[in-house]
């Protein structure tokens, strides 16, 4: 196929792009340039801001694509600015959230109102807007609103957890990680239950391609998680083994918790999902979550980054009340 890719040259736009390439799809990366990874796929590039994205239909419909993913679309205003720049009649996959469903909303709320596994029939929330008034930036933010414009044009949203891998900008495994590099021997740490899961970005991209080959998912929302979900302290001695590190995790109170380390104390909503209709549906599968996270790890700690936090004093603070 020809395929469309809004936002492709970061983390998870870039798996999907370096999978669709690499099963010989035809792919043009529409993007800001700002980003130009010279590893890249040698795919085609379309430079320009979504908000400019109608002053360049003639330009996407000569590329005469069969397909679009959308990577980026973060608002309605989003969702609407692509479909209505885009040739119709296009097989559409467009990037969603497990944050659509309620429990995500109560877990911000410091409430708990569902069981988990979270299928794709569980209660989405009923507020919108989840991060406005919280995070600059995202007062407009919110995936049911871009599920509510692609899926009854036939788009598939694929609803993400928490995504892990090479190259992630938002570098999950850090609140480990730069302790680690520090040489710190022992780290505060919660009771570490709280279920959170996860999926390995290449694993995702393998299911956004296999979603977009497959008309059985028009119209649909999947969930792409990982089939088993690491409590939050098996996790971290999961990460803490695949950097060679012998810390030491010391269970303090919630309330002396660091900051970056709050998730491993108590968190009143699980968020781990089911992706049985994904498996059934696309045969998806994943690998092991062991063998990705050493990767993952691995790459991480070869390229830390350039505004690393070293102050410790919290840390400290908290480790003298054990």
């Amino acid at each position: 196929m020809r395929i469309v890719v809004l936002g492709g040259t970061r983390f998870i736009g870039r798996a999907i792009v370096e999978e669709l390439a690499g099963e010989g799809h035809d792919v043009l990366v529409v993007h800001r340039g700002r980003l130009e990874p010279d590893d890249m796929p040698p795919v085609a590039h379309l430079h320009c801001d979504r908000t400019e994205l109608a002053a360049h239909h003639a330009e996407l419909a000569a590329f005469e694509p069969d397909a679009a993913v959308d990577c980026r679309a973060l608002t309605r205003e989003d969702a609407r600015a692509a479909l209505e720049a885009l040739p119709g009649g296009l097989r559409l996959v467009v990037i969603s959230s497990l944050d659509v469903y309620r429990a995500f909303g109560a877990l911000n709320d410091g409430r708990e109102t569902d069981p988990v596994p979270l299928d794709e029939d569980s209660a989405v929330r009923a507020e919108r807007y989840p991060y406005r008034g919280k995070t600059p930036g995202m007062e407009h933010y919110d995936k049911l609103d871009v599920e509510e414009e692609y899926r009854p044009r036939g788009g598939t949203a694929l609803r993400l957890p928490m995504v892990y891998g090479e190259r992630d900008y938002q570098r999950r495994e850090e609140f480990l990680l730069r302790r680690v590099r520090a040489g710190r021997p022992r780290i505060p740490f919660g009771s570490g239950m709280w279920l959170a899961c996860r999926v390995y970005v290449c694993d995702m991209a393998h299911g956004a391609r296999l979603a977009l080959e497959s008309p059985s998912t028009v119209g649909m929302a999947l969930n792409l998680c990982d089939d088993r979900t690491y409590s939050m302290a098996l996790w971290s001695r999961m990460i803490l083994e695949a950097a060679g590190s012998n810390a030491e995790l010391v269970r303090v109170a919630d309330e002396v918790l660091p900051e970056d380390l709050k998730p491993t104390g108590t968190m009143t909503q699980h968020i781990c999902a089911s992706a049985q209709r994904a498996r059934t549906l696309l045969s998806w599968t994943t690998t092991d979550p062991g063998q990705t996270l050493r990767a993952t790890v691995r790459w991480h700690l070869d390229h830390p980054p350039a505004d690393q936090d070293t102050d410790f004093s919290s840390d400290d603070l908290a480790l003298a009340t054990v």
